[in-house]
């Protein structure tokens, strides 16, 4: 049973930074520079750690970038406000991101504007069906030959579809349940203290009154994992914040 719980907080934590950190935080806002070698260090990363669930970074990035311009209109990619469960958000959003992937649907060019890490080799041997079952099969004999019981393998689907669930999570209840810090015009809402188990991402007004602050928390009780671990990846040169981002950090 400890190497099962192990596991699933081990994936679960891993993927989540990887996907606020690299895919949310700079693949989308850009809010810290790092050299090429870093950069393929993360992209890397978050393919390994998201495993059969992995979300190519240019098409995470211009559809969180649309996710910014229409917040809660029937143009965001993936508002709750439009959808009768949060399992029919999900499958809207797997069609428009699949579209950005195949290049099937054409972004706007103010979403593809700034940068967006682009490593073609990876993404094609991560966004493959082939190479997603080998993690698949990874999973299940991991569980096989540790669950103590049958009904550990109920995990599993959390295993697979870990990605798309944690950003499902993210963006129905954080619209949907909560308190705001800001009055601003879509239906964004901070949780906490559920917030801790999402690094940070649950603070969505936050995030949305300034989508340029690295930092997602704003009164004491709110807690960004992520942006402390960022701080601590500055301070050691692997990666570099931006100003705009440091100076809102000390003003607060």
């Amino acid at each position: 049973m400890t190497a099962i719980l192990l596991f699933f907080l081990l994936h679960w934590f891993l993927s989540l930074f990887f996907h606020s950190f690299f895919l949310h935080r700079y693949a989308s806002h850009q809010m810290y520079t790092a050299k090429p070698f870093w950069e393929k260090t993360f992209y890397f990363l978050t393919w390994f750690v998201q495993g059969s669930s992995f979300l190519v970074p240019r098409a995470y990035a211009v559809m969180h970038r649309m996710h910014h311009a229409y917040s809660d209109t029937e143009q965001d990619p993936h508002s709750p406000h439009f959808f009768k469960d949060i399992w029919q958000m999900m499958m809207h959003t797997a069609r428009i991101f699949s579209g950005f992937v195949t290049g099937k649907n054409v972004p706007d060019a103010r979403f593809t504007k700034e940068y967006l890490p682009v490593w073609d080799k990876l993404d094609k041997f991560g966004h493959n069906n082939i190479t997603r079952g080998f993690f698949v099969v990874g999973y299940i004999a991991f569980y096989y030959f540790f669950a103590p019981s049958w009904w550990w393998f109920l995990l599993l689907p959390v295993h697979f579809f870990i990605g798309p669930i944690q950003g499902a999570i993210v963006n129905w209840f954080g619209h949907k349940m909560g308190y705001r810090n800001y009055s601003i015009e879509d239906h964004s809402k901070n949780t906490t203290p559920w917030g801790v188990l999402l690094m940070g991402e649950l603070f969505q007004n936050n995030h949305h009154k300034d989508q340029n602050n690295a930092n997602f928390a704003r009164k004491w009780f709110e807690f960004d994992l992520t942006f402390i671990i960022m701080r601590i990846l500055h301070s050691l040169r692997i990666i570099k914040l931006k100003p705009l981002y440091l100076s809102q950090q000390q003003r607060q």
